[in-house]
């Protein structure tokens, strides 16, 4: 039973990344006017994942990185692949969008809302629903510092 949940927490958090990472995004047409702008730095990142079934799944990391830069070279990757993006809903700093998108053979729907923080921290929420066990998804992304060289 555990080694199952393992399998399935694996599972769950590779999707969601793929996803998450397209979906903290903007569609290509929308992206120069739509797409916050972020400061480069340090950022650190807090994902929680919470699927039907078990606990929440929690992936703490920090990076060196420009997301907005990471944005737009994410949506490129996974627009190339086949996800499709809605257009984006903006009303002052929170951003809606939808995307589908087919995932090791499954096709998912997700529904995202970002909110930003001045440029040096963000939050999207995510709902995701599909083939499998649908999820509910936080991350929330501030920057700490400069980058060390």
């Amino acid at each position: 039973m555990k080694h199952r949940l393992a399998h399935l927490a694996r599972h769950l958090s590779w999707r969601h990344i793929a996803i998450l990472a397209g979906l903290a995004t903007m569609s290509p047409a929308a992206m120069a006017e739509d797409l916050p702008v972020l400061k480069p730095g340090l950022w650190e990142f807090k994902r929680t994942v919470q699927g039907e079934i078990g606990k929440p799944l929690t992936l703490d990391s920090r990076k060196c990185t420009d997301p907005t830069a990471d944005m737009k070279k994410t949506n490129a990757m996974l627009a190339g692949q086949g996800c499709k993006f809605s257009a984006v809903a903006r009303s002052g700093n929170t951003y809606s969008f939808s995307a589908r998108c087919q995932v090791q053979g499954a096709q998912y729907e997700s529904r995202s809302t970002m909110t930003v923080d001045g440029s040096s921290a963000y939050r999207v929420e995510v709902t995701s629903t599909g083939t499998g066990p649908g999820t509910k998804e936080l991350l929330v992304a501030r920057r700490i510092g400069e980058c060390r060289p």
